[in-house]
C-alpha cells in the first residue's frame, strides 16, 4: 500500500506500528473552553456512536490488513497493532492468514463483522469495541483472546478455534441476528486455559458442543436466554476444573449431556427456567460436585438420568415438580435433611424406580443415620405397592400394619401383647374345657394364648383344651393372625438383613 493514500488518522498508525505504539483516537468528555464535562451528554466515545465519527477517527479495514500482513519493522523493537477509539470501515478479512504481532483493536466501531477464519494470530483483543458480529471459525489465537465488554449486534462464531490461553468475555453483550446460528458459538473449541465470562449477555443460544477448557468455564452472573427453547448447549463439554453459573439467569433448556466436570458444577442462586420442558439435563454426565442450592425452584423438569456424581448438594426447596433420576449415582448428598423432605423427590420421576431408594438409602446410611435409611426403605416398599395387583396391596397393606415391611419390628411385639392381653383375659373369665380330664394339665390362659399365637411354640395347653362356641372363633382368630405375624416378620427380617 502506497502510504502517499493514508488518512492522517492513518498516517499515525502506520509510524507507530513498528514500534508496537498505541494510538488512541478517543476524544474524551471534555471540549475546549468546559471546565468539566455534562454527565447527561452523551459519551462521544462511546463506539455505539460510532458511525457519526468522522474522517479524523476512521480507519480503512483494508490498511490494517496492510499492516499486519507487510508491515514495517524497526529494529530492537516489537511490532504490534494497538489501536482505540476507531471507527474500522469495509470488513477486516484474515481468513487463513497468518499474523505475528499483537492485534488489539479496543473501544473501535466495526461497520462489518471482522472475518478471522482459520488464520493464525498472536494475540486477538477487542474489549470494549462495537462489533456487527464476529467470524472466527477455526481460528488459532497463541495467547489469549479478549473480548471483554464488548458489544455484537451478530453472532460470535468461534467453533473450532484454538486458543492457547484464555478466552474473556467478560461482561460482553452478543444480540444474534442470524437465527440459523447461536449468538455464541464454541463448539469443539480447545482453550488452554479458562474461559472467563462473568456478566455475559447473550440473546440467542450459547453452543459449547464438544469444548475442551483446560481451566474454568466461569459463567457467573450471566443472563443467557434461548428464544428457541435451548439457552445453552454444552453437550460433551470437558472443563478441567470447574463449571460455575453462580446467579446465572437462564432463561431456556441448560443442556449439559455427557459433560465431564471433575470439579464442581455451581448453579448456586441461578434462576432455570424453561417451563413445559427440561430446565437443566445433566445426563450421562460425571460431575464432581453439583451444586443446586439458595436459588428459587427450578421452572422445568430437572433431568439427572444415568449421571455420577461424587458429592450432590441440592435443597429440597430447587427441586422442580418433575424430576427425572434414572441410574443417578451419588457418593454424598448434602446438606443433611430428614428423609422427609427428601422422599417427594423421588416420588416426582417416572413411575417406580428401585434404585432412586436404594442410592437415597445408601446416602444416609455412610452418615450414619439408620433411622432415616430405613424410613426410605419403608417409603419404597410403599410405593412399590402401588404397583402391585390388588391381593399383592392386599397383602402389602398386612405387613405395613404389622410390622412396617420390617422396618418396624416392635410394631409386632405390640401387637402381640394386646392378643396376649384380649386372650387371657378372655379365656381367664371362661376356662374352655378339657379334651381329657384326667390328663389335661393345670390350666393357663396366658400360655393357652401364647399356644395360639405362636404356630412354633407349643406350651402343651392348646392340644389339651377345646373351647366352644364364641371363645372356638376367638382361638381361630389368633391362630390367623399368629401365623400373618409370623409371616411378615419373617418376611421383614429377611429383607432387612439382606440389604446390610
Amino acid at each position: 500500500m502506497e502510504t502517499n493514500d493514508l488518512t492522517p488518522a492513518e498516517s499515525r498508525l502506520w509510524r507507530a506500528f513498528a514500534s508496537g505504539t498505541e494510538v488512541d483516537l478517543r476524544t474524551g468528555h471534555s471540549s475546549s473552553g468546559s471546565s468539566a464535562p455534562d454527565p447527561s451528554a452523551p459519551d462521544p466515545d462511546d463506539p455505539a456512536r460510532g458511525g457519526t465519527w468522522g474522517p479524523e477517527r476512521t480507519v480503512r479495514a483494508n490498511v490494517l490488513r496492510s499492516l499486519l500482513l507487510d508491515g514495517p519493522r524497526e529494529d530492537g523493537r516489537v511490532a504490534a497493532l494497538s489501536l482505540a477509539g476507531a471507527r474500522v470501515t469495509g470488513q477486516l478479512d484474515l481468513q487463513y492468514a497468518t499474523v505475528d504481532h499483537p492485534v488489539r483493536l479496543r473501544h473501535c466501531h466495526f461497520d462489518e463483522p471482522p472475518r478471522f477464519y482459520g488464520a493464525r494470530l498472536r494475540e486477538l483483543n477487542l474489549s470494549e469495541s462495537v462489533l456487527p458480529g464476529l467470524i472466527s471459525h477455526a481460528v488459532r489465537v497463541e495467547g489469549v483472546l479478549r473480548l471483554t465488554r464488548a458489544r455484537f449486534y451478530g453472532n460470535v462464531r468461534l467453533a473450532g478455534a484454538e486458543v492457547t490461553g484464555s478466552v474473556y468475555l467478560e461482561s460482553a453483550r452478543i444480540e444474534a441476528t442470524d437465527t440459523e446460528w447461536p449468538a455464541l458459538q464454541l463448539n469443539q473449541a480447545v482453550l488452554g486455559a479458562d474461559l472467563w465470562a462473568p456478566g455475559l449477555r447473550a440473546a440467542g443460544e450459547v453452543r459449547l458442543n464438544g469444548a475442551r477448557v483446560a481451566g474454568t468455564v466461569n459463567l457467573t452472573d450471566t443472563v443467557l436466554e434461548g428464544p428457541g427453547g435451548t439457552a445453552v448447549q454444552a453437550e460433551t463439554l470437558a472443563a478441567e476444573a470447574d463449571v460455575l453459573m453462580r446467579r446465572a439467569d437462564v432463561r431456556g433448556r441448560l443442556e449439559l449431556r455427557g459433560a465431564r466436570i471433575p470439579g464442581r458444577l455451581d448453579l448456586s442462586h441461578a434462576r432455570l427456567a424453561n417451563a413445559g420442558d427440561t430446565a437443566l439435563r445433566a445426563s450421562s454426565c460425571v460431575i464432581g460436585e453439583l451444586w443446586l442450592r439458595e436459588g428459587p425452584a427450578v421452572r422445568g423438569a430437572l433431568n439427572l438420568r444415568r449421571a455420577q456424581v461424587d458429592v450432590l448438594f441440592l435443597q429440597p426447596e430447587m427441586v422442580p415438580d418433575r424430576v427425572q433420576l434414572n441410574d443417578l449415582t451419588y457418593t454424598s448428598l448434602i446438606p443433611h435433611e430428614p428423609a422427609e423432605r427428601r422422599l417427594p423427590m423421588l416420588e416426582k420421576g417416572d413411575g417406580y424406580l428401585p434404585f432412586t431408594y436404594e442410592q437415597l438409602t445408601a446416602a444416609y446410611r455412610r452418615i450414619g443415620d439408620d433411622d432415616a435409611a430405613r424410613l426410605v426403605q419403608l417409603a419404597k416398599q410403599r410405593r412399590r405397592r402401588r404397583t402391585l395387583p390388588w391381593y399383592g396391596r392386599l397383602w402389602g397393606h398386612l405387613q405395613d400394619t404389622a410390622v412396617g415391611y420390617g422396618f418396624r419390628p416392635l410394631r409386632a411385639g405390640g401387637w402381640l401383647l394386646s392378643l396376649l392381653a384380649v386372650g387371657s383375659v378372655a379365656y381367664g373369665l371362661h376356662h374352655p374345657p378339657a379334651l381329657k380330664p384326667d390328663e389335661a394339665p393345670g390350666f393357663n390362659p396366658v400360655f393357652y394364648t401364647l399356644d395360639l399365637l405362636l404356630p412354633v411354640i407349643s406350651f402343651g395347653q392348646e392340644n389339651a383344651f377345646s373351647p366352644e362356641g364364641w371363645y372356638q372363633t376367638l382361638s381361630y382368630v389368633l391362630i390367623v393372625t399368629g401365623w400373618i405375624l409370623a409371616t411378615t416378620v419373617i418376611t421383614g427380617l429377611t429383607r432387612t438383613v439382606s440389604r446390610q
